[in-house]
């Protein structure tokens, strides 16, 4: 795993040759850090599947929109126009559905079903997040479960599989 810094406004006020020191430190210090095996606790879980899911979706298009035109190709995302998503974190009690409009990603309202919904736990997300593990193979070992469409689950695997990471390197 790298450690990779979202490009921040107050990082750019730094000079460029202490940003990059910083990043390879920060690198070097967290290089083979791995997420620890965890599962969400059951009483936790419970409560926040009982809490409004706004925030939570908010807080995830918030990042998706930070994202595109960054490391998410607008034009690779073109098929997910108007397609209804649903991240379902199974040990946490969240189910997170948002869809993509002309001018970026949105929480989707109403009740209708989504066209795809992924499901893993937080910690095989937050996995995937940080390219400790790959798609496929959550997918095969069946701790991510894709449900729907199955062309806009290829496009969905496809697009994390080409994510450019190191555009969010500072410097």
């Amino acid at each position: 795993m790298s450690f990779l810094a979202p490009r921040l406004p107050l990082a750019e006020l730094l000079p460029h040759s202490l940003r990059q020191r910083v990043a390879r430190q920060l690198e070097q210090r967290f290089a083979g850090l791995r997420i620890p095996a965890f599962t969400v606790p059951a009483p936790l879980a419970r409560v926040a599947a009982r809490l409004p899911q706004q925030i939570p979706t908010q807080a995830l298009v918030g990042a998706l929109n930070l994202a595109l035109g960054r490391i998410l190709p607008r034009e690779q995302l073109e098929a997910l126009v108007d397609r209804r998503l649903r991240i379902r974190v199974t040990d946490a009690g969240l189910t997170l559905d948002f869809t993509l409009s002309e001018k970026g990603f949105r929480r989707a309202a109403g009740e209708t079903t989504p066209d795809l919904v992924l499901s893993a736990k937080a910690r095989d997300f937050m996995a995937l997040a940080l390219r400790e593990e790959d798609a496929d193979t959550l997918f095969f070992s069946r701790r991510l479960l894709m449900e729907g469409n199955t062309e806009l689950g290829l496009l969905v695997k496809n697009t994390l599989d080409a994510i450019d990471w190191s555009a969010l390197r500072p410097g």
